[in-house]
């Protein structure tokens, strides 16, 4: 494509909304994420709430984070919740045999993650083991946190100090059964699945949301048999995972990267957009209603742990780069709102695309925590469909879309829309009509850098932060907006 990006929103023909649950995350036992990132134990020196640090729980409400994942991850199909309840002291140890060999003392277990989901005001989204675990450990933790009547779990649940239920709604039933969730071919993972979401009921009002382990990125074939083997009455979601990975056996640094790295890995995350039509369109062709989700809970960008960490904590550093994976990729989500309801980026704190890191008691913000808290304002708002014509960043031989949008409008009326230029460097001088709809003012919000790999440090956490935007202008309904190289700039329009 060549010329002058050009943007066509229809502004009347709204019909899907779009998920809040889009905007989710992701927690394992995984390096720093829960120990030191999360929690810290309430004899910490770090001001914390039951062991749940305060700055860590302000900034993921600030983000208005809806619902988080926990405990894993591969970690899941490994841990069993009756290990994590009770006397702390008195909790048996594991050995994380997935990510360093660590020794998991259990003390931070389903009572502390559920009730800092209650602090968050997220909804908690629990990963059932299925891969060692076996239906009656996972049905009775299902009592546990969700029955309010007379039971042995429910009575438990009030001798461990919570008198009412949680009302956990999400439930993913094993992780990545095709691989370290079991090696599972799909056949047979989509007959287990039928055994646990049939004793998985009666414990909820309101129902429960039962997540199938989905397909790893181009797996189509699993998304097939699932969504022809599992009777839909028993299916709220079917997985998907995809990671912006340059190459599985050399992943490259995450702030010394070169801009052929940069592309690669645009090219990377643009392939969600393939990845979300395409198994879109096997479910649609079992579920035209889309009465099933495609839930893409884990996504983001994975490079080479940082010299002189461990390297099976994923502890990486987060730059202007993956500003730019997640701005394209909630643009993807929002226009595919009719079937991807829900999303969790991978990983919260300290581990793989962070929002946020810590250091002892030092925290920040990372470009792709900015990018998120500037797309909050498409939360639960009416997605408003769009035409892109945009011109191509060019690399050598190759070329990608210059520029990624979406769009919607809120329940007080205001539109907002969300504009990523990937192109490393030229300017996008942008078009955008405005069809159907009337406006006299625009405001705007940016985040952009230097470099490409500029990110924030414990020492300099605010290099890289939004800013107001005033390169937009508005005439008779038509937008004319330039926006510099590897940015995210999000509108709002009344």
């Amino acid at each position: 494509m060549s010329g002058q990006p050009h943007i066509v929103i229809d502004a009347d023909l709204g019909r899907d909304t779009i998920s809040r649950h889009i905007y989710g995350h992701f927690s394992e036992h995984l390096g720093r994420c829960i120990y030191g990132g999360f929690y810290v134990g309430d004899t910490s020196r770090i001001p914390n709430r039951r062991g749940i640090r305060n700055d860590v729980v302000t900034a993921l409400k600030d983000l208005k984070i809806p619902n988080l994942r926990w405990p894993g991850g591969c970690f899941a199909d490994t841990y069993h919740w009756k290990d994590g309840v009770g006397p702390k002291a008195r909790r048996p140890t594991l050995v994380n045999t997935w990510w360093g060999g660590v020794t998991e003392d259990n003390s931070f277990g389903t009572h502390d993650f559920l009730d800092m989901c209650e602090l968050l005001g997220a909804e908690p989204y629990l990963a059932g083991n299925v891969g060692s675990g076996t239906v009656q450990e996972l049905t009775e933790w299902v009592q546990y946190v969700n029955f309010g009547g007379e039971s042995t779990m429910s009575k438990w649940r009030k001798e461990n100090g919570r008198d009412k239920p949680w009302k956990v709604r999400f439930w993913g039933v094993g992780n990545e059964a095709w691989g370290c969730g079991g090696n599972m071919k799909p056949e047979w993972y989509a007959n287990i699945y039928r055994q646990y979401a049939t004793f998985m009921t009666g414990w909820t009002a309101g129902g429960m949301y039962r997540i199938a382990s989905g397909a790893n990125s181009d797996d189509y074939h699993w998304t097939e048999v699932l969504m022809r083997d599992i009777p839909h009455h028993m299916l709220e979601g079917v997985a998907l995972h995809h990671y912006s990975v340059i190459n599985w056996s050399k992943k490259g640094s995450a702030a010394a990267f070169s801009e052929q790295e940069y592309f690669t890995t645009m090219q990377r995350a643009f392939r969600m957009e393939e990845l979300v039509r395409k198994h879109s369109t096997i479910m649609d062709k079992y579920d035209p209603a889309k009465k099933v989700a495609l839930v893409v809970d884990e996504w983001g960008g994975w490079y080479d742990t940082e010299p002189g960490t461990n390297p099976s904590f994923l502890y990486q550093q987060n730059t202007m780069r993956d500003a730019m994976i997640a701005g394209l990729t909630l643009n993807i989500f929002n226009n595919h709102c009719d079937r991807v309801r829900m999303a969790n980026l991978a990983q919260t704190v300290n581990v793989l695309q962070a929002v946020i890191l810590t250091e002892g008691e030092k925290m920040l913000l990372t470009p792709t925590y900015h990018v998120m808290e500037m797309y909050n304002v498409h939360q639960d708002a009416l997605m408003l469909p769009l035409h892109v014509r945009t011109s191509d960043y060019i690399f050598g031989n190759e070329h990608l879309p210059s520029v990624s949008a979406s769009a919607s409008r809120d329940k007080n009326g205001a539109t907002h829309i969300s504009l990523v230029n990937i192109d490393a460097q030229k300017t996008q001088e942008i078009s955008v009509e405005l069809r159907g709809g009337k406006y006299s003012d625009v405001t705007g919000r940016i985040l952009s850098s230097e470099r490409l790999q500029d990110h924030n440090t414990f020492d300099s956490p605010g290099k890289v932060k939004p800013a107001v935007f005033n390169k937009a202008t508005l005439k008779e309904n038509t937008l004319a907006v330039k926006i510099p190289p590897f940015s995210v700039v999000v509108l709002t329009l009344r």
